[in-house]
């Protein structure tokens, strides 16, 4: 019988199954397809993802370095209001990549980690939970004394447990223009009901493109991105383009009798950004840190840690997602005001009470 099962070899799942095997369990990754395909997330990363990787993956991974980024209440043409730093603040990623790596290092800490596994379901027993897997050989049953659902927005593992979805779901559409870009600041628009449209350059792998939207915004949001990136005059160029879902807000409890959620399968995503690679992964660290397998007790302790860790910053990050929401004047007047060199960590809103944070704001 295996300590740990893991559904989902997405950052949160592998940096999970890495850090449990690391602390001398026997854990055992099943991820449904190719690990790290179909891309379905952004590879704009805060400059933290660099703990979390191998430090002789960096030259493959990095694909560029960001200073900053431009605000726009409008379309491309519209006026910029630019927050930055002296130094890099964040990098773009191969994000298929990525995921390759955080298996691999999953792997090499000794979990066995396995690809074309479809996990179809999930029940507790007492004392283990048995999952259904379906595989290149058929389908078989596997044994553990925990499970983590570590797989995705639509997460089986959440269902299987009968534990509650996230408080909301965006819908996000992105692609990429091949065409080379060094430009070290993204752009983002204020132009898409409750929620913001993208452009992030990745140096020689071209640009990412991208656009989310809550599903009851006015406007289809597939023809909300192909308007974008008309606008831009690159809809000819456009490629490998994706859409999904992004949880936004973690439900009162990510934790069952013996089972336990990890990263978008949790709603454990920055609301501000939709992103949830660098939450997920200090929320899987968290887990391996405090839940036994053998003692189901624990995860009452994973639950008080990960709130500890992000509760603050996803329950501040609510509050600057209603900017997004303010008329475009009301807009224009904050971005003014507030424009210019940052001291504000980009995962992190309580940075901004840093005096770093504080003494940027002031010399306004």
């Amino acid at each position: 019988m295996y300590d740990f099962a893991v559904v989902g070899a997405g950052p949160p799942g592998s940096r999970f199954a890495r850090q449990a095997a690391d602390r001398h369990n026997d854990v055992i990754v099943f991820e449904q397809g190719e690990i790290g395909e179909p891309l379905a997330c952004s590879g704009h990363v805060s400059l933290d993802i660099w703990d979390y990787v191998p430090a002789d993956a960096r030259e493959d991974l990095f694909q560029n370095a960001i200073y900053g980024a431009r605000f726009h209440a409008g379309g491309p043409d519209s006026k910029a209001y630019p927050f930055y730093k002296d130094e890099p603040v964040s990098n773009a990623v191969d994000r298929v990549q990525l995921d390759k790596v955080l298996a691999e290092a999953a792997a090499d800490a000794g979990a066995d980690v396995r690809d074309g596994h479809t996990v179809t379901n999930v029940v507790e027993k007492p004392g283990h939970v048995v999952l259904t897997i379906r595989g290149p050989d058929g389908e078989f049953d596997v044994e553990a004394r925990m499970v983590a659902g570590c797989d995705g927005p639509r997460s089986r593992v959440r269902r299987a447990l009968d534990l509650p979805e996230p408080d909301e779901f965006l819908h996000g559409v992105l692609a990429f223009d091949p065409e080379p870009d060094g430009q070290d600041f993204v752009d983002v628009h204020l132009t898409v009901d409750d929620f913001f449209a993208w452009r992030i350059p990745r140096g020689d792998a071209g640009v990412e493109y991208g656009l989310a939207a809550t599903p009851d915004a006015e406007g289809d949001v597939a023809e909300r991105f192909d308007e974008f990136v008309a606008d831009y005059g690159v809809a000819e160029n456009i490629e490998h383009r994706c859409s999904g879902l992004i949880p936004v807000g973690p439900p009162d409890t990510v934790t069952s009798e013996r089972g336990f959620l990890i990263g978008d399968a949790a709603g454990q995503t920055k609301p501000f950004t939709g992103g949830g690679i660098l939450y997920g992964m200090t929320a899987a660290d968290c887990a391996a840190r405090e839940i036994n397998p053998q003692s189901p007790q624990t995860l009452a302790a994973y639950e008080e840690a990960w709130c500890e860790e992000l509760e603050t910053e996803i329950r501040l990050g609510r509050h600057i997602r209603k900017a997004y929401a303010l008329p475009s004047p009301v807009q224009h007047v904050g971005l003014w005001l507030t424009s210019g060199k940052i001291g504000v960590h980009m995962d992190r809103p309580t940075s901004l009470f840093t005096r770093e944070g504080l003494t940027n704001l002031v010399k306004r």
